[in-house]
Protein backbone atom coordinates (compact mmCIF):
# COMPACT_ATOMS: atom_id res chain seq x y z
CA UNK A 1 0.00 0.00 0.00
CA UNK A 2 2.53 2.41 0.73
CA UNK A 3 3.54 1.68 -3.24
CA UNK A 4 0.35 3.29 -3.89
CA UNK A 5 -0.03 6.28 -1.42
CA UNK A 6 2.34 8.65 -2.68
CA UNK A 7 1.23 9.02 -6.29
CA UNK A 8 -2.37 9.47 -4.51
CA UNK A 9 -0.91 12.50 -2.18
CA UNK A 10 1.10 14.09 -5.32
CA UNK A 11 -2.34 13.77 -7.31
CA UNK A 12 -4.22 15.27 -4.28
CA UNK A 13 -1.87 17.91 -3.80
CA UNK A 14 -1.34 18.95 -7.49
CA UNK A 15 -5.41 18.57 -8.11
CA UNK A 16 -5.19 21.02 -4.40
CA UNK A 17 -2.47 23.76 -6.43
CA UNK A 18 -5.01 23.70 -9.72
CA UNK A 19 -8.21 24.24 -7.52
CA UNK A 20 -6.60 27.07 -5.70
CA UNK A 21 -4.98 28.43 -8.64
CA UNK A 22 -8.63 28.32 -10.06
CA UNK A 23 -10.33 30.54 -7.36
CA UNK A 24 -7.40 32.78 -7.00
CA UNK A 25 -8.06 33.47 -11.05
CA UNK A 26 -11.76 33.65 -10.39
CA UNK A 27 -11.34 36.08 -7.33
CA UNK A 28 -9.24 38.45 -9.81
CA UNK A 29 -11.96 38.50 -12.35
CA UNK A 30 -14.79 38.60 -10.09
CA UNK A 31 -12.21 41.69 -8.50
CA UNK A 32 -11.32 43.40 -11.97
CA UNK A 33 -15.39 42.74 -12.71
CA UNK A 34 -16.80 45.01 -9.91
CA UNK A 35 -13.94 47.50 -10.64
CA UNK A 36 -15.33 48.01 -13.95
CA UNK A 37 -18.96 47.81 -13.20
CA UNK A 38 -17.80 50.85 -10.18
CA UNK A 39 -15.82 52.69 -12.90
CA UNK A 40 -19.37 52.88 -15.31
CA UNK A 41 -21.09 53.74 -12.26
CA UNK A 42 -18.83 56.38 -10.99
CA UNK A 43 -20.79 59.64 -10.43
CA UNK A 44 -20.78 62.23 -13.21
CA UNK A 45 -19.28 65.26 -11.08
CA UNK A 46 -19.49 68.82 -12.60
CA UNK A 47 -18.29 71.87 -10.54
CA UNK A 48 -20.78 74.52 -10.02
CA UNK A 49 -19.97 78.09 -9.06
CA UNK A 50 -21.51 79.10 -5.70
CA UNK A 51 -23.38 82.42 -6.72
CA UNK A 52 -23.56 82.88 -10.70
CA UNK A 53 -27.42 82.33 -11.01
CA UNK A 54 -29.19 82.17 -13.21
CA UNK A 55 -26.73 79.83 -14.74
CA UNK A 56 -25.85 78.23 -10.96
CA UNK A 57 -26.44 78.82 -7.61
CA UNK A 58 -27.85 77.44 -3.89
CA UNK A 59 -30.63 77.74 -1.83
CA UNK A 60 -31.33 75.94 1.50
CA UNK A 61 -27.84 74.23 0.07
CA UNK A 62 -29.41 72.75 -2.94
CA UNK A 63 -27.96 73.98 -6.52
CA UNK A 64 -30.38 75.29 -9.04
CA UNK A 65 -30.04 76.77 -12.56
CA UNK A 66 -29.73 76.33 -16.08
CA UNK A 67 -26.07 74.86 -15.42
CA UNK A 68 -27.48 72.18 -13.50
CA UNK A 69 -30.71 70.88 -15.99
CA UNK A 70 -27.72 70.22 -18.94
CA UNK A 71 -25.57 68.52 -15.93
CA UNK A 72 -28.83 66.20 -14.90
CA UNK A 73 -29.32 65.61 -18.48
CA UNK A 74 -25.48 64.58 -19.21
CA UNK A 75 -25.35 62.23 -16.45
CA UNK A 76 -28.49 60.32 -17.64
CA UNK A 77 -26.75 59.94 -20.95
CA UNK A 78 -23.78 58.78 -19.52
CA UNK A 79 -25.96 56.23 -17.65
CA UNK A 80 -24.20 57.72 -14.22
CA UNK A 81 -25.26 59.25 -10.93
CA UNK A 82 -24.72 63.00 -10.88
CA UNK A 83 -22.91 64.89 -7.74
CA UNK A 84 -22.81 68.59 -7.92
CA UNK A 85 -19.41 70.20 -6.73
CA UNK A 86 -20.28 74.02 -5.30
CA UNK A 87 -16.81 75.98 -5.23
CA UNK A 88 -16.57 79.62 -3.69
CA UNK A 89 -16.68 82.40 -6.87
CA UNK A 90 -15.38 85.16 -4.78
CA UNK A 91 -13.27 87.45 -6.92
CA UNK A 92 -9.24 87.07 -5.78
CA UNK A 93 -7.12 90.01 -6.72
CA UNK A 94 -4.52 86.93 -7.71
CA UNK A 95 -6.93 84.35 -9.09
CA UNK A 96 -8.41 83.89 -12.68
CA UNK A 97 -11.26 81.80 -13.35
CA UNK A 98 -9.49 79.87 -15.86
CA UNK A 99 -6.86 78.85 -13.66
CA UNK A 100 -8.89 77.99 -10.87
CA UNK A 101 -11.20 75.67 -12.93
CA UNK A 102 -8.33 74.16 -14.62
CA UNK A 103 -6.70 73.32 -10.73
CA UNK A 104 -10.01 71.70 -10.06
CA UNK A 105 -10.29 69.30 -13.06
CA UNK A 106 -6.66 68.35 -12.85
CA UNK A 107 -6.90 67.31 -9.08
CA UNK A 108 -9.87 65.03 -10.39
CA UNK A 109 -12.27 67.20 -8.27
CA UNK A 110 -14.42 67.16 -11.19
CA UNK A 111 -14.88 65.82 -14.91
CA UNK A 112 -16.52 69.29 -15.82
CA UNK A 113 -16.75 72.97 -14.91
CA UNK A 114 -20.05 74.78 -15.87
CA UNK A 115 -20.83 78.26 -16.48
CA UNK A 116 -17.27 79.07 -18.53
CA UNK A 117 -17.09 81.81 -21.22
CA UNK A 118 -15.90 80.42 -24.39
CA UNK A 119 -13.17 82.90 -25.09
CA UNK A 120 -9.61 81.22 -26.76
CA UNK A 121 -7.34 82.46 -24.81
CA UNK A 122 -8.93 81.11 -21.63
CA UNK A 123 -8.71 77.37 -23.52
CA UNK A 124 -6.11 74.91 -24.62
CA UNK A 125 -2.62 74.70 -22.80
CA UNK A 126 -2.63 76.98 -19.54
CA UNK A 127 -1.03 80.40 -19.99
CA UNK A 128 0.86 79.43 -16.58
CA UNK A 129 2.61 75.99 -14.92
CA UNK A 130 0.21 75.98 -11.90
CA UNK A 131 -2.09 77.09 -9.94
CA UNK A 132 -4.31 76.76 -6.44
CA UNK A 133 -8.19 75.94 -6.54
CA UNK A 134 -10.63 77.51 -5.51
CA UNK A 135 -12.65 76.98 -2.14
CA UNK A 136 -14.76 73.56 -2.54
CA UNK A 137 -15.86 70.95 -0.01
CA UNK A 138 -13.26 69.12 1.33
CA UNK A 139 -10.03 71.56 0.60
CA UNK A 140 -8.22 73.73 2.87
CA UNK A 141 -10.64 77.20 4.10
CA UNK A 142 -7.57 79.23 3.83
CA UNK A 143 -6.04 79.73 0.12
CA UNK A 144 -2.41 79.58 1.24
CA UNK A 145 -3.12 75.76 2.47
CA UNK A 146 -4.43 74.81 -0.53
CA UNK A 147 -1.42 72.97 -3.06
CA UNK A 148 -0.72 74.53 -6.21
CA UNK A 149 -1.49 72.10 -8.88
CA UNK A 150 -0.12 71.51 -12.43
CA UNK A 151 -2.15 72.88 -14.77
CA UNK A 152 -3.66 70.72 -17.68
CA UNK A 153 -4.90 71.46 -20.96
CA UNK A 154 -8.71 72.83 -21.18
CA UNK A 155 -11.22 72.06 -24.10
CA UNK A 156 -14.67 73.09 -24.01
CA UNK A 157 -17.95 71.77 -24.63
CA UNK A 158 -20.58 72.64 -27.42
CA UNK A 159 -21.78 76.44 -26.23
CA UNK A 160 -25.21 76.18 -24.75
CA UNK A 161 -26.27 79.94 -24.22
CA UNK A 162 -24.89 83.81 -25.70
CA UNK A 163 -23.88 86.57 -23.23
CA UNK A 164 -25.92 89.69 -23.82
CA UNK A 165 -26.75 93.20 -22.26
CA UNK A 166 -30.31 94.26 -21.62
CA UNK A 167 -32.01 96.65 -20.48
CA UNK A 168 -34.05 96.97 -17.38
CA UNK A 169 -37.44 98.75 -16.71
CA UNK A 170 -38.90 100.70 -13.65
CA UNK A 171 -42.46 100.68 -16.37
CA UNK A 172 -42.45 97.45 -18.12
CA UNK A 173 -45.54 98.42 -19.42
CA UNK A 174 -44.03 100.87 -22.28
CA UNK A 175 -42.79 99.26 -25.15
CA UNK A 176 -38.93 99.11 -25.30
CA UNK A 177 -37.61 97.36 -28.34
CA UNK A 178 -34.42 99.61 -29.16
CA UNK A 179 -32.75 101.96 -27.07
CA UNK A 180 -34.24 104.33 -29.21
CA UNK A 181 -37.06 103.81 -27.37
CA UNK A 182 -36.04 104.97 -24.35
CA UNK A 183 -37.73 108.57 -24.71
CA UNK A 184 -37.04 111.26 -22.48
CA UNK A 185 -36.46 108.49 -20.06
CA UNK A 186 -33.01 108.22 -17.79
CA UNK A 187 -30.59 105.68 -18.05
CA UNK A 188 -28.47 104.23 -15.42
CA UNK A 189 -24.93 102.92 -16.78
CA UNK A 190 -21.99 101.52 -14.81
CA UNK A 191 -19.06 103.55 -15.71
CA UNK A 192 -16.50 101.52 -16.70
CA UNK A 193 -18.45 98.34 -18.54
CA UNK A 194 -18.99 97.43 -22.06
CA UNK A 195 -22.95 98.30 -21.53
CA UNK A 196 -21.93 102.07 -20.14
CA UNK A 197 -19.31 102.28 -22.60
CA UNK A 198 -21.91 101.21 -25.28
CA UNK A 199 -24.69 103.55 -23.90
CA UNK A 200 -21.86 106.84 -24.25
CA UNK A 201 -21.37 105.75 -28.14
CA UNK A 202 -24.60 104.87 -29.06
CA UNK A 203 -25.69 106.22 -31.97
CA UNK A 204 -22.44 109.03 -31.45
CA UNK A 205 -23.18 109.37 -28.52
CA UNK A 206 -27.40 110.74 -28.87
CA UNK A 207 -28.49 109.31 -25.26
CA UNK A 208 -25.59 111.12 -23.51
CA UNK A 209 -27.75 113.79 -21.90
CA UNK A 210 -29.85 111.50 -20.37
CA UNK A 211 -27.20 108.91 -18.98
CA UNK A 212 -26.98 108.96 -15.06
CA UNK A 213 -23.50 107.45 -14.75
CA UNK A 214 -22.94 105.13 -11.65
CA UNK A 215 -20.14 103.68 -9.59
CA UNK A 216 -19.78 99.68 -9.38
CA UNK A 217 -20.63 99.96 -5.24
CA UNK A 218 -24.29 101.60 -6.45
CA UNK A 219 -27.30 99.21 -6.28
CA UNK A 220 -28.74 100.40 -9.28
CA UNK A 221 -31.09 97.79 -9.25
CA UNK A 222 -32.40 97.96 -5.69
CA UNK A 223 -32.57 102.18 -6.36
CA UNK A 224 -35.09 101.09 -9.77
CA UNK A 225 -37.56 99.27 -7.94
CA UNK A 226 -37.57 101.65 -4.83
CA UNK A 227 -38.85 104.97 -4.02
CA UNK A 228 -37.79 107.84 -6.08
CA UNK A 229 -35.04 106.82 -8.32
CA UNK A 230 -32.90 108.93 -10.27
CA UNK A 231 -33.49 107.12 -13.27
CA UNK A 232 -35.56 105.13 -15.33
CA UNK A 233 -33.71 102.20 -17.34
CA UNK A 234 -30.37 100.98 -16.52
CA UNK A 235 -28.63 98.91 -19.40
CA UNK A 236 -26.66 95.87 -18.29
CA UNK A 237 -25.90 92.01 -18.66
CA UNK A 238 -28.72 90.46 -18.41
CA UNK A 239 -27.41 87.64 -16.38
CA UNK A 240 -27.04 90.37 -13.68
CA UNK A 241 -30.43 91.39 -14.10
CA UNK A 242 -31.74 87.72 -13.71
CA UNK A 243 -29.88 86.72 -10.78
CA UNK A 244 -31.24 89.84 -9.25
CA UNK A 245 -34.58 89.40 -10.39
CA UNK A 246 -34.14 85.81 -8.82
CA UNK A 247 -33.49 87.38 -5.48
CA UNK A 248 -36.32 89.89 -5.65
CA UNK A 249 -39.25 88.04 -7.47
CA UNK A 250 -41.82 90.33 -6.45
CA UNK A 251 -40.53 93.19 -7.61
CA UNK A 252 -42.54 94.84 -10.47
CA UNK A 253 -38.44 95.80 -12.36
CA UNK A 254 -38.19 93.94 -15.83
CA UNK A 255 -36.47 93.14 -18.68
CA UNK A 256 -37.06 94.85 -21.67
CA UNK A 257 -37.03 93.26 -25.30
CA UNK A 258 -34.27 95.07 -26.34
CA UNK A 259 -31.53 92.30 -25.66
CA UNK A 260 -28.13 91.87 -28.30
CA UNK A 261 -25.46 89.49 -27.43
CA UNK A 262 -21.39 90.70 -26.66
CA UNK A 263 -19.90 88.16 -28.59
CA UNK A 264 -19.29 85.50 -25.68
CA UNK A 265 -20.82 82.19 -25.41
CA UNK A 266 -21.42 80.12 -22.47
CA UNK A 267 -20.44 76.29 -21.82
CA UNK A 268 -18.74 73.83 -19.99
CA UNK A 269 -14.88 72.90 -19.81
CA UNK A 270 -13.22 69.97 -19.27
CA UNK A 271 -9.73 68.26 -19.22
CA UNK A 272 -8.59 67.57 -23.07
CA UNK A 273 -8.46 63.47 -21.70
CA UNK A 274 -11.85 63.87 -20.67
CA UNK A 275 -13.60 62.68 -24.15
CA UNK A 276 -16.29 60.73 -22.56
CA UNK A 277 -17.84 63.69 -20.11
CA UNK A 278 -17.24 66.27 -22.97
CA UNK A 279 -18.87 64.24 -26.21
CA UNK A 280 -21.95 63.06 -23.66
CA UNK A 281 -22.08 67.10 -22.75
CA UNK A 282 -22.05 67.80 -26.80
CA UNK A 283 -24.62 65.53 -27.31
CA UNK A 284 -27.14 67.00 -24.82
CA UNK A 285 -25.97 70.51 -25.67
CA UNK A 286 -26.68 70.22 -29.23
CA UNK A 287 -30.15 68.05 -28.93
CA UNK A 288 -31.40 70.83 -26.56
CA UNK A 289 -30.85 73.41 -28.63
CA UNK A 290 -32.34 71.71 -31.50
CA UNK A 291 -35.63 70.53 -30.10
CA UNK A 292 -36.36 73.57 -27.74
CA UNK A 293 -35.61 71.83 -25.00
CA UNK A 294 -32.71 74.88 -23.91
CA UNK A 295 -34.98 77.15 -23.86
CA UNK A 296 -37.50 75.67 -21.99
CA UNK A 297 -34.78 74.99 -19.35
CA UNK A 298 -33.83 78.30 -19.07
CA UNK A 299 -37.23 80.29 -19.24
CA UNK A 300 -38.08 77.54 -16.26
CA UNK A 301 -35.24 78.87 -14.07
CA UNK A 302 -35.90 82.41 -14.66
CA UNK A 303 -33.03 82.92 -17.69
CA UNK A 304 -33.28 85.71 -20.44
CA UNK A 305 -31.60 83.51 -23.13
CA UNK A 306 -30.11 83.74 -25.87
CA UNK A 307 -29.10 80.99 -28.24
CA UNK A 308 -25.24 80.65 -28.74
CA UNK A 309 -23.58 82.90 -31.79
CA UNK A 310 -20.95 80.73 -34.23
CA UNK A 311 -18.45 80.29 -33.36
CA UNK A 312 -18.86 78.54 -30.14
CA UNK A 313 -15.05 79.49 -29.12
CA UNK A 314 -14.42 83.11 -29.91
CA UNK A 315 -11.68 86.12 -28.93
CA UNK A 316 -14.31 87.91 -26.68
CA UNK A 317 -15.63 91.27 -27.08
CA UNK A 318 -13.87 93.24 -29.63
CA UNK A 319 -14.06 96.59 -31.14
CA UNK A 320 -16.04 95.57 -33.30
CA UNK A 321 -18.49 93.98 -31.43
CA UNK A 322 -18.72 97.09 -29.44
CA UNK A 323 -19.22 99.45 -32.19
CA UNK A 324 -21.66 97.29 -33.32
CA UNK A 325 -23.81 97.48 -30.13
CA UNK A 326 -23.43 101.08 -30.17
CA UNK A 327 -24.59 101.32 -33.54
CA UNK A 328 -27.90 99.30 -33.47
Amino acid sequence: MSNFSKPRKAASAGRGWRVGLAKHVAGLCLIAAAAAAAAQTAAFTVCMADDNAPLSYQTKGQPHGLDLRIAQATAAELGRPLKVMIFESDFEFDSRLTHEVNAMLTLGVCDAASGFPLISEDLGPPSRVNAQPPEYPGSAKRKRERPFVKLGTLTASRAYSAVALGVALRDPGQPFNSLADLGERKLAVVSGTLAGSVAQMWRSGSLRSRIVSLNQKEDYLEELGGAAPRFEAAILPLALFDGWKLRHPDSKVAAAQWRRPIGVNMGFATLAAATESRNALNTVIARALADGQMARWAAEEGMSWLPPIAPDVGPGPGIGDLGRLAGD
